[in-house]
């Protein structure tokens, strides 16, 4: 079998990030499928690379988070441009598999079924436009009735959807109840990130005192909220607590964050540059939380955070400011304390609580251990999508239907 990866921000392990798609491109190559991945980057002219098996295209498309709308939106058209006159001239394959964001993506597909009769699989990541929509950028009437006519055609002309969400997943069969939806939710790698015990050099490594560390790994944009943890760092410095705040990342927020702990003087908060899935371990073994959050807004309650995945993987705690499947799953496996509005006292007395309570916080991360190895290795969601690509080639082994959540 022959499929072509399209993922407009490809990136792997070491260039750090969402790194999803390198990990299902790699399965799918050692299970015997031939998988080429279309990509962007920020090169000036076309490149090739082959990366564990994977022959990769990179488009010169830039993009970067800090992009304002119209430039975003220019780099979506060109990203599609290209992606279709690059189809024109490789070996036709199978399928498609074609991930988002963006929604723009789905316009390769639907122009590469109509003119080449290839079929694709397209994967919904978030939910657009109903993201953009919600967060204010993406207001005419005329461009969201596009966009949701836009969103229908590409979900009812793929071969099925795959949602990485339960949330998610319902919206798709709202939206195109004919189509069938398969629930492949984000993953985590289990040989990378393990629980370790802390390090005095580590921490003497990162200017860091071994007090109760609370970090978060990701994002630093409009939707991610690590303003709110901000806040919980300026109420527990008021409450002469001595906890530790790390925040690694990049992003559109990030100058703004600074300047927020600059002008309260939060000296327990540390910034660290965005790094490499390595990086992203190393931090987390400092810590004793893993902070996951998000903007209030319904739509991101259904998100499926890779730096969760990434938390529980490596046997932390969680902390999680928002309602959804990710506070569904710290509530009923007892990975952590939700810090959702409405209840930030009571949180913070029961984060006061475990930072005495030894015990009770390392059952709490090996309970996070637990569930990445019982759901969620990215072993089994390359199954899941050996079985959504060829039902009939790879059939469901033990344990492939096994899931817990509901939306």
């Amino acid at each position: 079998m022959r499929v072509i990866y399209i993922h407009q921000y490809f990136r792997t392990p070491e260039e750090g990030g969402a790194v999803r798609s390198y990990h299902l491109a790699k399965g799918l190559v050692k299970s015997g499928i031939e998988v080429e991945m279309i990509t962007a980057g920020n090169q000036k002219e076309y490149d090739q690379k082959w990366i564990d098996g994977v022959k990769v295209h990179y488009l010169p498309v830039s993009y970067d988070q800090k992009f304002g709308f119209f430039k975003r939106v220019k780099a979506f058209f060109a990203f599609s441009s290209q992606a279709k006159k690059l189809l024109k001239k490789l070996v036709r394959p199978d399928l498609l598999y074609i991930t988002s964001t963006p929604l723009t993506t789905g316009w390769i597909g639907l122009w590469a079924k109509k003119n080449l009769a290839i079929p694709y699989i397209f994967e919904v990541r978030d939910l657009w436009p109903q993201a953009p929509i919600e967060v204010g950028a993406i207001k005419h009437p005329l461009l969201i009735q596009y966009l949701r006519k836009l969103e229908s055609r590409i979900y009812q002309n793929a071969l099925s959807l795959v949602a990485l969400s339960p949330g998610i997943a319902d919206h798709l069969r709202k939206v195109s109840p004919a189509s069938k939806v398969n629930l492949i939710p984000n993953f985590s790698d289990l040989t990378l990130f393990a629980p370790q015990k802390k390090s005095s050099l580590l921490f003497k490594k990162y200017g860091l005192g071994d007090q109760l560390t609370i970090a978060y790994t990701g994002a630093l944009g409009q939707v991610n909220a690590v303003n709110e943890l901000l806040e919980l760092a300026k109420y527990a410095q008021e409450k002469n607590k001595d906890w530790q705040f790390i925040v690694m990342g990049r992003g559109s927020k990030e100058q703004e964050l600074k300047a927020y702990a600059a002008l309260h003087q939060l000296k327990q908060v540390r910034f660290f540059s965005f790094g490499s899935k390595e990086k992203v371990q190393e931090v987390l073994s400092l810590a004793d939380f893993a902070w996951i959050s998000f903007a209030h807004l319904p739509v991101l309650k259904t998100n499926s955070p890779n730096k969760f995945f990434d938390a529980i993987a490596a046997g932390k705690a969680i902390l999680v400011n928002h309602k959804g499947w990710v506070d569904q799953l710290v509530k009923q496996y007892e990975l952590g304390i939700s810090f959702v509005p409405g209840k930030f006292e009571k949180s913070f007395e029961k984060l006061e609580e475990l930072a005495s309570d030894e015990l009770k916080l390392a059952q709490m991360g090996e309970n996070s251990r637990k569930l990445a190895e019982a759901y969620f290795s990215k072993e089994l969601a390359v199954s899941k999508l050996l079985r959504a690509l060829d039902p009939e080639r790879f059939p469901a082994s033990f344990g492939d239907e096994a899931y817990i959540l509901t939306a």
